[in-house]
Protein backbone atom coordinates (compact mmCIF):
# COMPACT_ATOMS: atom_id res chain seq x y z
CA UNK A 1 0.00 0.00 0.00
CA UNK A 2 2.96 2.38 0.51
CA UNK A 3 3.50 2.79 -3.24
CA UNK A 4 -0.21 3.30 -3.87
CA UNK A 5 -0.37 5.78 -0.99
CA UNK A 6 2.68 7.69 -2.27
CA UNK A 7 1.40 7.92 -5.85
CA UNK A 8 -2.09 8.76 -4.61
CA UNK A 9 -0.77 11.63 -2.49
CA UNK A 10 1.42 13.04 -5.28
CA UNK A 11 -1.36 12.63 -7.82
CA UNK A 12 -3.83 14.26 -5.45
CA UNK A 13 -1.48 17.23 -5.08
CA UNK A 14 -1.33 17.47 -8.88
CA UNK A 15 -5.10 17.27 -9.04
CA UNK A 16 -5.51 20.02 -6.46
CA UNK A 17 -3.05 22.25 -8.30
CA UNK A 18 -5.13 21.60 -11.39
CA UNK A 19 -8.32 22.41 -9.56
CA UNK A 20 -6.78 25.64 -8.28
CA UNK A 21 -6.14 26.55 -11.91
CA UNK A 22 -9.64 25.38 -12.76
CA UNK A 23 -11.07 27.58 -10.03
CA UNK A 24 -9.08 30.52 -11.42
CA UNK A 25 -10.43 29.78 -14.90
CA UNK A 26 -13.97 29.52 -13.53
CA UNK A 27 -13.57 32.86 -11.81
CA UNK A 28 -12.22 34.49 -14.98
CA UNK A 29 -15.09 33.02 -17.00
CA UNK A 30 -17.77 34.14 -14.52
CA UNK A 31 -16.54 37.47 -13.16
CA UNK A 32 -18.37 40.64 -14.04
CA UNK A 33 -17.18 42.20 -17.29
CA UNK A 34 -15.65 38.97 -18.57
CA UNK A 35 -17.12 36.23 -20.74
CA UNK A 36 -20.86 35.93 -21.23
CA UNK A 37 -22.76 33.05 -19.66
CA UNK A 38 -23.37 31.60 -23.12
CA UNK A 39 -19.63 31.57 -23.85
CA UNK A 40 -18.78 29.89 -20.57
CA UNK A 41 -21.63 27.44 -21.08
CA UNK A 42 -20.21 26.54 -24.50
CA UNK A 43 -16.92 25.38 -22.95
CA UNK A 44 -18.91 23.19 -20.57
CA UNK A 45 -20.86 21.67 -23.45
CA UNK A 46 -17.60 21.06 -25.34
CA UNK A 47 -16.36 18.96 -22.43
CA UNK A 48 -19.67 17.11 -22.05
CA UNK A 49 -19.96 16.20 -25.74
CA UNK A 50 -16.27 15.33 -26.06
CA UNK A 51 -16.60 12.99 -23.06
CA UNK A 52 -19.54 11.35 -24.78
CA UNK A 53 -17.55 11.04 -28.02
CA UNK A 54 -14.71 9.38 -26.13
CA UNK A 55 -17.11 6.94 -24.53
CA UNK A 56 -18.51 5.92 -27.92
CA UNK A 57 -15.15 5.90 -29.70
CA UNK A 58 -12.93 4.02 -27.23
CA UNK A 59 -14.87 0.74 -27.64
CA UNK A 60 -13.84 -0.33 -24.10
CA UNK A 61 -10.13 -0.23 -24.92
CA UNK A 62 -9.21 1.27 -21.50
CA UNK A 63 -10.86 -1.74 -19.80
CA UNK A 64 -9.02 -4.06 -22.19
CA UNK A 65 -5.75 -2.48 -21.06
CA UNK A 66 -6.67 -2.59 -17.35
CA UNK A 67 -7.70 -6.24 -17.43
CA UNK A 68 -5.14 -7.82 -19.74
CA UNK A 69 -1.98 -5.72 -19.34
CA UNK A 70 -0.58 -8.02 -16.60
CA UNK A 71 -0.85 -10.99 -18.98
CA UNK A 72 0.88 -9.13 -21.81
CA UNK A 73 3.54 -7.77 -19.51
CA UNK A 74 4.31 -11.14 -17.90
CA UNK A 75 4.55 -13.06 -21.18
CA UNK A 76 5.97 -10.63 -23.74
CA UNK A 77 8.95 -8.32 -24.02
CA UNK A 78 8.31 -4.66 -24.75
CA UNK A 79 8.86 -4.86 -28.50
CA UNK A 80 6.34 -7.68 -28.95
CA UNK A 81 3.72 -6.20 -26.64
CA UNK A 82 0.88 -5.24 -29.02
CA UNK A 83 -1.81 -4.24 -26.50
CA UNK A 84 -1.41 -0.49 -27.05
CA UNK A 85 -1.31 -0.87 -30.83
CA UNK A 86 -4.73 -2.52 -30.96
CA UNK A 87 -6.16 -0.17 -28.35
CA UNK A 88 -5.14 2.91 -30.33
CA UNK A 89 -6.16 1.46 -33.69
CA UNK A 90 -9.60 0.33 -32.54
CA UNK A 91 -10.27 3.65 -30.78
CA UNK A 92 -9.29 5.70 -33.83
CA UNK A 93 -11.59 3.59 -36.00
CA UNK A 94 -14.31 4.11 -33.41
CA UNK A 95 -13.75 7.85 -33.49
CA UNK A 96 -14.11 7.89 -37.28
CA UNK A 97 -17.56 6.30 -36.90
CA UNK A 98 -18.48 8.83 -34.22
CA UNK A 99 -17.37 11.74 -36.40
CA UNK A 100 -19.38 10.38 -39.33
CA UNK A 101 -22.46 9.95 -37.12
CA UNK A 102 -22.06 13.51 -35.86
CA UNK A 103 -22.05 14.80 -39.43
CA UNK A 104 -24.89 12.58 -40.62
CA UNK A 105 -27.23 13.47 -37.74
CA UNK A 106 -26.26 17.14 -37.55
CA UNK A 107 -29.72 18.39 -38.56
CA UNK A 108 -31.33 16.52 -35.67
CA UNK A 109 -28.78 17.96 -33.26
CA UNK A 110 -29.38 21.48 -34.57
CA UNK A 111 -33.14 21.13 -34.03
CA UNK A 112 -32.78 19.75 -30.50
CA UNK A 113 -30.39 22.51 -29.44
CA UNK A 114 -32.22 25.44 -31.02
CA UNK A 115 -32.02 27.28 -27.66
CA UNK A 116 -28.20 27.16 -27.89
CA UNK A 117 -27.14 28.88 -31.13
CA UNK A 118 -23.49 29.10 -30.07
CA UNK A 119 -23.31 25.31 -29.94
CA UNK A 120 -24.66 25.06 -33.48
CA UNK A 121 -22.18 27.68 -34.70
CA UNK A 122 -19.14 25.82 -33.29
CA UNK A 123 -20.51 22.31 -33.67
CA UNK A 124 -17.71 20.97 -35.88
CA UNK A 125 -14.97 22.37 -33.63
CA UNK A 126 -15.92 19.77 -31.05
CA UNK A 127 -14.33 17.12 -33.31
CA UNK A 128 -10.66 17.96 -32.61
CA UNK A 129 -11.53 18.36 -28.94
CA UNK A 130 -13.10 14.88 -28.87
CA UNK A 131 -10.23 13.35 -30.87
CA UNK A 132 -7.70 14.72 -28.41
CA UNK A 133 -9.65 13.37 -25.45
CA UNK A 134 -9.93 9.95 -27.12
CA UNK A 135 -6.20 9.68 -27.82
CA UNK A 136 -5.28 10.94 -24.37
CA UNK A 137 -7.71 8.55 -22.68
CA UNK A 138 -6.12 5.49 -24.32
CA UNK A 139 -2.55 6.64 -23.68
CA UNK A 140 -3.46 7.51 -20.10
CA UNK A 141 -4.86 4.02 -19.48
CA UNK A 142 -1.61 2.49 -20.69
CA UNK A 143 0.50 4.94 -18.67
CA UNK A 144 -1.39 3.96 -15.50
CA UNK A 145 -0.22 0.39 -15.99
CA UNK A 146 3.33 1.72 -16.25
CA UNK A 147 2.75 3.48 -12.92
CA UNK A 148 3.00 6.90 -14.57
CA UNK A 149 -0.21 8.20 -13.02
CA UNK A 150 1.52 11.29 -11.65
CA UNK A 151 2.47 12.40 -15.16
CA UNK A 152 -0.96 11.74 -16.64
CA UNK A 153 -2.69 13.52 -13.79
CA UNK A 154 -0.38 16.49 -14.31
CA UNK A 155 -1.25 16.63 -18.00
CA UNK A 156 -5.00 16.19 -17.56
CA UNK A 157 -5.52 18.24 -14.42
CA UNK A 158 -2.79 20.91 -14.62
CA UNK A 159 -1.53 21.27 -18.19
CA UNK A 160 -4.97 21.25 -19.80
CA UNK A 161 -6.23 23.92 -17.43
CA UNK A 162 -3.01 25.90 -17.83
CA UNK A 163 -3.58 26.02 -21.59
CA UNK A 164 -7.09 27.34 -20.87
CA UNK A 165 -5.74 29.96 -18.45
CA UNK A 166 -3.28 31.18 -21.06
CA UNK A 167 -6.05 31.48 -23.65
CA UNK A 168 -8.24 33.44 -21.22
CA UNK A 169 -5.40 35.82 -20.31
CA UNK A 170 -4.53 36.35 -23.98
CA UNK A 171 -8.20 37.16 -24.65
CA UNK A 172 -8.36 39.68 -21.81
CA UNK A 173 -5.08 41.21 -23.00
CA UNK A 174 -6.51 41.66 -26.49
CA UNK A 175 -3.95 39.36 -28.11
CA UNK A 176 -6.79 37.07 -29.13
CA UNK A 177 -9.20 39.29 -30.99
CA UNK A 178 -12.45 37.71 -29.85
CA UNK A 179 -14.17 34.62 -28.49
CA UNK A 180 -14.30 33.10 -31.97
CA UNK A 181 -10.52 32.69 -32.02
CA UNK A 182 -10.50 31.61 -28.37
CA UNK A 183 -12.88 28.67 -28.84
CA UNK A 184 -11.17 27.49 -32.03
CA UNK A 185 -7.77 27.30 -30.33
CA UNK A 186 -9.41 25.82 -27.22
CA UNK A 187 -10.71 22.93 -29.32
CA UNK A 188 -7.12 21.69 -29.82
CA UNK A 189 -6.02 21.74 -26.16
CA UNK A 190 -6.73 18.05 -25.46
CA UNK A 191 -4.97 17.07 -28.66
CA UNK A 192 -1.93 19.01 -27.42
CA UNK A 193 -1.67 17.13 -24.11
CA UNK A 194 -2.24 13.81 -25.90
CA UNK A 195 0.73 14.52 -28.17
CA UNK A 196 2.86 15.54 -25.18
CA UNK A 197 2.13 12.20 -23.49
CA UNK A 198 2.72 10.27 -26.71
CA UNK A 199 6.10 11.90 -27.39
CA UNK A 200 7.17 11.40 -23.77
CA UNK A 201 6.42 7.67 -23.81
CA UNK A 202 8.08 7.27 -27.21
CA UNK A 203 11.19 9.11 -26.00
CA UNK A 204 11.38 6.95 -22.85
CA UNK A 205 10.95 3.73 -24.82
CA UNK A 206 7.65 2.82 -23.15
CA UNK A 207 5.88 2.44 -26.48
CA UNK A 208 6.79 -0.02 -29.22
CA UNK A 209 3.96 -0.15 -31.72
CA UNK A 210 3.75 -3.45 -33.57
CA UNK A 211 1.05 -4.83 -35.84
CA UNK A 212 2.21 -8.41 -35.44
CA UNK A 213 -0.40 -10.33 -33.48
CA UNK A 214 1.20 -11.68 -30.29
CA UNK A 215 0.67 -15.07 -28.69
CA UNK A 216 -1.21 -13.40 -25.83
CA UNK A 217 -3.65 -11.71 -28.21
CA UNK A 218 -4.22 -15.00 -30.03
CA UNK A 219 -4.72 -16.87 -26.77
CA UNK A 220 -7.13 -14.41 -25.16
CA UNK A 221 -8.88 -12.84 -28.14
CA UNK A 222 -12.23 -14.52 -27.40
CA UNK A 223 -12.13 -13.34 -23.79
CA UNK A 224 -11.03 -9.90 -24.96
CA UNK A 225 -13.98 -9.64 -27.35
CA UNK A 226 -16.38 -10.76 -24.62
CA UNK A 227 -14.90 -8.25 -22.19
CA UNK A 228 -15.03 -5.25 -24.51
CA UNK A 229 -18.56 -6.10 -25.67
CA UNK A 230 -20.02 -6.04 -22.17
CA UNK A 231 -17.80 -3.35 -20.68
CA UNK A 232 -18.35 -1.06 -23.65
CA UNK A 233 -22.07 -1.10 -23.06
CA UNK A 234 -21.61 -0.49 -19.34
CA UNK A 235 -19.12 2.37 -19.66
CA UNK A 236 -21.14 3.92 -22.46
CA UNK A 237 -24.38 4.09 -20.50
CA UNK A 238 -22.45 5.34 -17.45
CA UNK A 239 -20.88 8.12 -19.53
CA UNK A 240 -24.26 9.10 -20.97
CA UNK A 241 -25.59 9.31 -17.42
CA UNK A 242 -22.75 11.64 -16.42
CA UNK A 243 -23.21 14.19 -19.21
CA UNK A 244 -26.93 13.90 -19.89
CA UNK A 245 -27.73 16.61 -17.35
CA UNK A 246 -25.90 19.36 -19.26
CA UNK A 247 -27.34 18.20 -22.57
CA UNK A 248 -30.89 18.23 -21.18
CA UNK A 249 -30.46 21.75 -19.82
CA UNK A 250 -29.08 23.02 -23.14
CA UNK A 251 -31.89 21.46 -25.16
CA UNK A 252 -34.93 21.84 -22.85
CA UNK A 253 -34.58 25.14 -21.00
CA UNK A 254 -35.11 28.40 -22.88
CA UNK A 255 -31.97 29.93 -21.35
CA UNK A 256 -29.91 27.34 -23.25
CA UNK A 257 -26.17 27.74 -22.73
CA UNK A 258 -26.72 30.49 -20.16
CA UNK A 259 -28.38 27.90 -17.92
CA UNK A 260 -25.61 25.42 -18.74
CA UNK A 261 -23.11 28.02 -17.50
CA UNK A 262 -24.77 28.19 -14.07
CA UNK A 263 -24.96 24.40 -13.89
CA UNK A 264 -21.32 24.13 -15.06
CA UNK A 265 -20.21 26.43 -12.26
CA UNK A 266 -21.88 24.14 -9.72
CA UNK A 267 -20.32 21.09 -11.39
CA UNK A 268 -16.85 22.61 -11.50
CA UNK A 269 -16.97 23.68 -7.88
CA UNK A 270 -18.36 20.28 -6.86
CA UNK A 271 -15.56 18.57 -8.76
CA UNK A 272 -13.22 19.82 -6.02
CA UNK A 273 -14.88 17.21 -3.82
CA UNK A 274 -13.64 14.44 -6.11
CA UNK A 275 -10.13 15.80 -6.59
CA UNK A 276 -8.32 12.91 -4.83
CA UNK A 277 -10.39 10.30 -6.65
CA UNK A 278 -8.46 10.33 -9.91
CA UNK A 279 -5.16 10.00 -8.07
CA UNK A 280 -6.41 7.08 -5.99
CA UNK A 281 -7.99 5.31 -8.97
CA UNK A 282 -4.98 5.74 -11.24
CA UNK A 283 -2.66 4.48 -8.51
CA UNK A 284 -4.88 1.51 -7.64
CA UNK A 285 -5.75 0.10 -11.07
CA UNK A 286 -2.47 -1.74 -11.65
CA UNK A 287 -2.44 -3.10 -8.08
CA UNK A 288 -6.03 -4.34 -8.36
CA UNK A 289 -5.37 -6.02 -11.72
CA UNK A 290 -2.37 -7.82 -10.29
CA UNK A 291 -4.20 -8.73 -7.06
CA UNK A 292 -7.05 -10.36 -8.99
CA UNK A 293 -4.54 -12.24 -11.11
CA UNK A 294 -2.80 -13.45 -7.93
CA UNK A 295 -6.15 -14.08 -6.17
CA UNK A 296 -4.98 -11.84 -3.32
CA UNK A 297 -8.33 -10.96 -1.74
CA UNK A 298 -6.70 -9.54 1.39
CA UNK A 299 -4.96 -6.89 -0.65
CA UNK A 300 -8.12 -6.04 -2.55
CA UNK A 301 -10.05 -5.62 0.71
CA UNK A 302 -7.28 -3.41 2.09
CA UNK A 303 -7.29 -1.17 -0.99
CA UNK A 304 -11.11 -1.02 -0.90
CA UNK A 305 -11.30 0.13 2.73
CA UNK A 306 -8.42 2.59 2.52
CA UNK A 307 -9.73 4.17 -0.69
CA UNK A 308 -13.16 4.55 0.90
CA UNK A 309 -12.14 6.29 4.12
CA UNK A 310 -9.47 8.46 2.48
CA UNK A 311 -11.85 9.67 -0.21
CA UNK A 312 -14.67 10.18 2.27
CA UNK A 313 -12.47 12.36 4.49
CA UNK A 314 -11.50 14.58 1.57
CA UNK A 315 -15.03 14.72 0.18
CA UNK A 316 -16.70 15.57 3.49
CA UNK A 317 -14.21 18.30 4.32
CA UNK A 318 -14.32 19.88 0.86
CA UNK A 319 -18.13 19.83 0.69
CA UNK A 320 -18.43 21.56 4.05
CA UNK A 321 -15.80 24.17 3.15
CA UNK A 322 -17.50 25.07 -0.12
CA UNK A 323 -21.01 25.12 1.37
CA UNK A 324 -19.79 27.39 4.17
CA UNK A 325 -18.39 29.94 1.72
CA UNK A 326 -20.41 29.62 -1.51
CA UNK A 327 -22.61 32.72 -1.25
CA UNK A 328 -19.87 34.82 0.33
CA UNK A 329 -17.51 33.76 -2.46
CA UNK A 330 -19.85 34.93 -5.25
CA UNK A 331 -20.14 38.42 -3.71
CA UNK A 332 -16.54 38.73 -2.50
CA UNK A 333 -14.99 37.79 -5.85
CA UNK A 334 -17.49 39.93 -7.78
CA UNK A 335 -18.86 37.12 -9.89
CA UNK A 336 -22.00 37.71 -11.94
CA UNK A 337 -24.94 37.64 -9.51
CA UNK A 338 -26.86 35.14 -11.65
CA UNK A 339 -24.34 32.49 -10.56
CA UNK A 340 -25.88 32.51 -7.07
CA UNK A 341 -28.41 30.11 -8.56
CA UNK A 342 -25.65 27.49 -8.64
CA UNK A 343 -25.62 27.20 -4.83
CA UNK A 344 -28.38 24.60 -4.43
CA UNK A 345 -27.30 22.81 -7.58
CA UNK A 346 -23.91 22.37 -5.93
CA UNK A 347 -25.57 21.08 -2.76
CA UNK A 348 -27.22 18.12 -4.48
CA UNK A 349 -24.26 17.38 -6.77
CA UNK A 350 -21.94 17.56 -3.78
CA UNK A 351 -24.00 15.06 -1.80
CA UNK A 352 -23.96 12.45 -4.54
CA UNK A 353 -20.23 12.90 -5.00
CA UNK A 354 -19.68 12.31 -1.29
CA UNK A 355 -21.61 9.06 -1.67
CA UNK A 356 -19.57 8.12 -4.74
CA UNK A 357 -16.29 8.89 -2.99
CA UNK A 358 -17.34 7.04 0.15
CA UNK A 359 -17.80 3.78 -1.74
CA UNK A 360 -14.12 3.78 -2.68
CA UNK A 361 -12.78 2.06 -5.81
CA UNK A 362 -15.75 -0.30 -6.09
CA UNK A 363 -16.11 0.27 -9.83
CA UNK A 364 -12.44 -0.51 -10.46
CA UNK A 365 -12.61 -3.64 -8.30
CA UNK A 366 -15.54 -4.94 -10.33
CA UNK A 367 -14.02 -3.91 -13.66
CA UNK A 368 -10.76 -5.77 -13.00
CA UNK A 369 -12.46 -8.88 -11.58
CA UNK A 370 -13.82 -11.90 -13.43
CA UNK A 371 -17.33 -10.52 -12.82
CA UNK A 372 -16.75 -7.40 -14.90
CA UNK A 373 -20.04 -8.02 -16.76
CA UNK A 374 -21.83 -6.70 -13.68
CA UNK A 375 -20.62 -3.20 -14.60
CA UNK A 376 -22.71 -3.46 -17.76
CA UNK A 377 -25.85 -4.48 -15.87
CA UNK A 378 -25.53 -1.72 -13.28
CA UNK A 379 -24.82 0.77 -16.05
CA UNK A 380 -28.10 -0.16 -17.73
CA UNK A 381 -29.96 0.31 -14.46
CA UNK A 382 -28.31 3.71 -13.98
CA UNK A 383 -29.25 4.79 -17.50
CA UNK A 384 -32.86 3.66 -17.11
CA UNK A 385 -33.19 5.76 -13.96
CA UNK A 386 -31.10 8.78 -14.94
CA UNK A 387 -32.37 9.67 -18.40
CA UNK A 388 -36.14 9.88 -17.76
CA UNK A 389 -35.67 11.34 -14.27
CA UNK A 390 -33.35 14.09 -15.57
CA UNK A 391 -35.76 15.02 -18.35
CA UNK A 392 -38.92 15.01 -16.24
CA UNK A 393 -37.47 16.89 -13.26
CA UNK A 394 -35.84 19.49 -15.52
CA UNK A 395 -38.72 20.13 -17.92
CA UNK A 396 -41.73 19.83 -15.64
CA UNK A 397 -40.71 20.38 -12.01
CA UNK A 398 -37.42 21.91 -10.84
CA UNK A 399 -35.81 23.46 -13.90
CA UNK A 400 -32.07 23.84 -13.63
CA UNK A 401 -31.93 22.10 -10.22
CA UNK A 402 -33.76 19.05 -11.61
CA UNK A 403 -30.70 17.22 -13.02
CA UNK A 404 -28.81 17.60 -9.72
CA UNK A 405 -31.68 16.04 -7.75
CA UNK A 406 -32.10 13.30 -10.36
CA UNK A 407 -28.39 12.45 -10.25
CA UNK A 408 -28.34 12.33 -6.44
CA UNK A 409 -31.09 9.71 -6.48
CA UNK A 410 -29.74 7.76 -9.49
CA UNK A 411 -26.13 7.51 -8.33
CA UNK A 412 -27.17 6.62 -4.78
CA UNK A 413 -29.06 3.62 -6.16
CA UNK A 414 -26.16 2.81 -8.50
CA UNK A 415 -23.57 2.79 -5.71
CA UNK A 416 -25.86 0.85 -3.38
CA UNK A 417 -26.18 -1.93 -5.97
CA UNK A 418 -22.42 -2.15 -6.44
CA UNK A 419 -21.90 -2.22 -2.68
CA UNK A 420 -24.42 -5.05 -2.35
CA UNK A 421 -22.76 -7.04 -5.15
CA UNK A 422 -19.23 -6.87 -3.73
CA UNK A 423 -20.53 -7.67 -0.26
CA UNK A 424 -22.59 -10.71 -1.26
CA UNK A 425 -20.29 -12.08 -3.99
CA UNK A 426 -16.83 -11.53 -2.50
CA UNK A 427 -17.54 -10.50 1.10
CA UNK A 428 -15.85 -7.17 0.36
CA UNK A 429 -17.14 -3.98 1.94
CA UNK A 430 -15.41 -0.66 2.65
CA UNK A 431 -17.23 0.72 5.68
CA UNK A 432 -16.15 0.78 9.32
CA UNK A 433 -17.11 2.81 12.38
CA UNK A 434 -14.65 5.41 11.04
CA UNK A 435 -17.08 6.03 8.16
CA UNK A 436 -19.77 7.19 10.59
CA UNK A 437 -17.26 9.17 12.66
CA UNK A 438 -16.11 11.02 9.54
CA UNK A 439 -19.64 12.16 8.72
CA UNK A 440 -20.29 13.18 12.34
CA UNK A 441 -16.97 15.05 12.53
CA UNK A 442 -17.62 16.95 9.30
CA UNK A 443 -21.16 17.89 10.35
CA UNK A 444 -20.02 19.09 13.78
CA UNK A 445 -17.17 21.18 12.36
CA UNK A 446 -19.52 22.71 9.78
CA UNK A 447 -22.12 23.85 12.30
CA UNK A 448 -19.51 25.26 14.66
CA UNK A 449 -18.09 27.45 11.89
CA UNK A 450 -21.51 28.30 10.48
CA UNK A 451 -22.94 29.45 13.81
CA UNK A 452 -19.85 31.50 14.63
CA UNK A 453 -19.22 33.29 11.33
CA UNK A 454 -22.16 32.95 8.93
CA UNK A 455 -23.33 36.53 9.46
CA UNK A 456 -20.00 37.99 8.29
CA UNK A 457 -18.91 38.54 4.69
CA UNK A 458 -15.65 39.35 2.95
CA UNK A 459 -12.40 37.68 1.99
CA UNK A 460 -11.05 37.82 5.54
CA UNK A 461 -14.07 35.99 6.91
CA UNK A 462 -13.76 33.32 4.21
CA UNK A 463 -10.20 32.73 5.40
CA UNK A 464 -11.25 32.66 9.08
CA UNK A 465 -14.17 30.27 8.50
CA UNK A 466 -12.08 27.97 6.33
CA UNK A 467 -9.05 28.00 8.63
CA UNK A 468 -11.08 27.13 11.71
CA UNK A 469 -12.90 24.34 9.88
CA UNK A 470 -9.64 22.85 8.57
CA UNK A 471 -8.04 23.06 12.01
CA UNK A 472 -10.98 21.36 13.71
CA UNK A 473 -11.37 18.70 11.02
CA UNK A 474 -7.68 17.76 10.80
CA UNK A 475 -7.39 17.68 14.59
CA UNK A 476 -10.41 15.42 14.83
CA UNK A 477 -9.12 13.16 12.04
CA UNK A 478 -5.74 12.68 13.73
CA UNK A 479 -7.11 12.27 17.27
CA UNK A 480 -9.73 9.75 16.15
CA UNK A 481 -7.14 8.01 13.90
CA UNK A 482 -9.72 7.86 11.12
CA UNK A 483 -7.28 6.77 8.40
CA UNK A 484 -4.27 4.49 8.61
CA UNK A 485 -2.86 6.25 5.54
CA UNK A 486 -3.18 9.80 6.87
CA UNK A 487 -1.49 9.24 10.26
CA UNK A 488 1.93 8.29 8.75
CA UNK A 489 1.68 11.26 6.39
CA UNK A 490 0.91 13.54 9.33
CA UNK A 491 3.97 12.28 11.23
CA UNK A 492 6.12 12.77 8.12
CA UNK A 493 4.91 16.37 7.83
CA UNK A 494 5.73 16.99 11.49
CA UNK A 495 9.24 15.56 11.03
CA UNK A 496 10.01 17.52 7.87
CA UNK A 497 8.79 20.76 9.41
CA UNK A 498 10.94 20.15 12.47
CA UNK A 499 8.01 19.97 14.86
CA UNK A 500 8.75 16.33 15.57
CA UNK A 501 12.24 14.85 15.45
CA UNK A 502 12.79 11.67 13.49
CA UNK A 503 14.26 8.52 14.94
CA UNK A 504 18.02 8.45 15.16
Amino acid sequence: MSQIRRQSIISSVMVYVGFALGFLNTYLFTKEGGFTREQYGLTGIFIAIASLMFSFANLAMPSYIYKFYPYYNDNLDKKRNDILTWALLVSLIGFCFVAFAGYYFRDIVFRKFGHSPELIKYYYWILPFGLGLTLFGILESYAWQLKKSVLTNFLREVQFRLFTTILIVLTFAGLLADFDIFIKIYSFTYLAIALILLFYMLAKGYIHLTFKVSIVTRKFYKKILTLVTFVYGGTLVYAISLVFDSLVIASVLEEGLAAVAVYSLAQNVASLIQAPQRGIISSSIAALSQAWKDKDMTRIQRIYKQSSINQLLFATAMFCLIWLNFTDGVFTFKMQKSYLDARWIFFFIGLYRIIDMGTGVSSQIIATSTRWKFEFYTGIILLLITLPLNYVLTKYYYGIIGPAIANLFSFTVYNAIRYWFLKTRYNLQPFTRHTVLTIVLGTACFFICYLLFNQYQGFGWIVIRSSLFILLFITGTVLLNLSAAITPVWHTVLKRTGIKKGES
